[in-house]
């Protein structure tokens, strides 16, 4: 199987060649426009999601030997939360190769943070698949890399330090809500908002509520600290 053009160039970008090239375009074909015959990615997104959980798992660990649970746990999360991986998906251009059908084509789903995120996952755990556990590591790793360099300083607990940004100002602690609950059951997405008593939001994506709130809080608190 001969991958096209625009294909090659995007493995390029990644930074691995598949010698299952049919591995890489499931990885990109979005539920939208799957069939009997032209299998999705969110098979390869479940396996993906939990290879790149263990990759920065080790890497939140080896990068911090003191650090206790709680401090590793908000680490982790930024680095596999749904935006995190948009974003690496975005500096791929991975949305140019995206596979999706025409009602997702209509909407935009090539910007979309979840298709984007999901999609990224999927890649991930394709990679896996093609040539092992290590030859997904460092992709991930490499494409990862200045975020986890920085993620003990990014990651603080954002619940908390939003609330005493609050408070500091004679305002009530923040509310959040869940705004949409998606996917399948067995691995839902939580989308939560934060917001503060003056109205100012912010909205983000979990694989559980409380992933969701810390980074809801923390994408409201990087507005308020540019504001």
């Amino acid at each position: 199987m001969k991958l096209a053009r625009e294909l090659e160039a995007f493995c390029d970008r990644l930074g691995h060649r598949f010698a299952q090239p049919e591995l890489i375009t499931r990885a990109l074909t979005h539920a939208s426009l799957s069939s009997s015959t032209r299998p999705d990615n969110q098979r390869l997104e479940f396996l993906g999601d939990r290879v790149l959980g263990l990759v920065m798992a080790e890497a939140v660990l080896a990068q911090d030997g003191d650090a206790s649970e709680g401090q590793l746990a908000p680490r982790f999360n930024a680095l596999v939360r749904k935006e995190t991986c948009a974003e690496i998906a975005r500096e791929l251009d991975l949305g140019a190769v995206l596979r999706l059908g025409k009602s997702e084509m209509a909407t935009g789903g090539r910007r979309k943070t979840a298709l984007l995120g999901d999609a990224m996952e999927a890649v991930i755990a394709a990679i896996y698949l093609d040539s092992g556990f290590e030859a997904a590591r460092a992709v991930v790793l490499r494409l990862w890399g200045g975020r986890i360099e920085s993620v003990a300083a990014d990651a603080r607990d954002a619940k908390t330090a939003l609330q005493e940004w609050a408070q500091a100002r004679g305002m009530p602690p923040p509310s959040y809500r869940e705004v949409s609950r998606e996917g399948p059951d067995h691995a839902p997405i939580f989308r939560v908002e934060a917001q503060l008593s003056d109205g100012q939001a912010a909205s983000a994506e979990g694989r559980v509520k409380r992933q969701a709130e810390q980074a809801a809080a923390q994408l409201l608190l990087g507005r308020l600290d540019k504001g």
